[in-house]
């Protein structure tokens, strides 16, 4: 059986998708599955130099790591020649970590084929999104006045078209969840209209609504460790009510999920 797919996608940066793939990873891997992880946004490579960090981090092998890949974007003159190359590199990706239980996919925050190709390849999508109007405009072209949906925008355009490109391979839809991250504990009048234009939006376009991480400090300092949440325990850092706080959170993210064997 082929590994389950998993990708972080978003043509919007700033959303957590790095943090919420490493967090998803490191998960799986705590309970004892083989986990391989691939960064196709490897120019920044943020999920990339989070490993790195990890690796650097992990003297006394007293934290799990992934069998991790890196995809660069061609930069070959012509462009049907690129894109050959990058769905090479895409398909040589995952024919080298076949042997994992679960593949977890970091995508950049803006449209390119390498992006394009591991979506249609997702089992499940995940897209984090800040509570913010700025954030819902690549999903939804909205009517400024009463919040009407006017038409999908320019990600949910790309999503469907990976979804045909699913359909036509035989395999299964992709479940596709969209979750609000990087919250505040704060109840705002834009926070209400953002879930309201979410939910109607999630039963015409196709995806289930969950939520992600709250806005903590913790997420930023992790970085440089390559730690997660689930390590602190492991190098001996005192947890407190925000650290437990945040754990629930991933927890409930994973239940939403419904993965298999798990």
């Amino acid at each position: 059986m082929r590994p389950y797919i998993i990708v972080l996608g978003n043509e919007k940066g700033g959303t957590g998708k790095s943090t919420i793939a490493m967090h998803i990873a490191v998960y799986l891997l705590n309970k004892g599955l083989n986990v391989g992880t691939i960064d196709v946004d490897a120019r920044q490579g943020t999920f990339t130099r989070y490993f790195e960090n990890r690796r650097k981090n992990n003297i006394d092998n007293d934290i799990k790591l992934s069998n991790h890949i890196s995809i660069h974007k061609t930069n070959l003159e012509n462009v049907k020649d690129s894109k050959e190359k990058e769905a090479e590199e895409v398909k040589n990706a995952f024919n080298k970590l076949n042997d994992n239980d679960f593949i977890i996919v970091d995508t950049p925050g803006n449209d390119t084929f390498l992006s394009q190709t591991v979506h249609s390849f997702a089992d499940t999508l995940i897209t984090p999104m800040n509570d913010s109007f700025i954030d819902l405009d690549v999903l939804v072209r909205l009517d400024h006045n009463d919040f009407k949906v006017m038409r999908p925008s320019i990600y949910a355009e790309m999503v469907w078209n990976q979804r045909k490109m699913r359909a036509v391979r035989g395999q299964k839809p992709i479940d596709w969840i969209v979750i609000r991250n990087r919250l505040t504990t704060l109840y705002t009048k834009n926070r209400k209209d953002i879930n309201t234009v979410l939910e109607a939006l999630s039963k015409r376009i196709g995806f289930r609504l969950g939520n992600g991480f709250c806005e903590r400090v913790i997420f930023k300092e992790l970085f440089l460790s390559g730690l997660t949440l689930l390590d602190l325990e492991k190098k001996g850092i005192e947890l407190n009510l925000s650290h437990v706080s945040a754990r629930q959170e991933l927890r409930e993210l994973i239940n939403f999920m419904h993965l298999p064997n798990l």
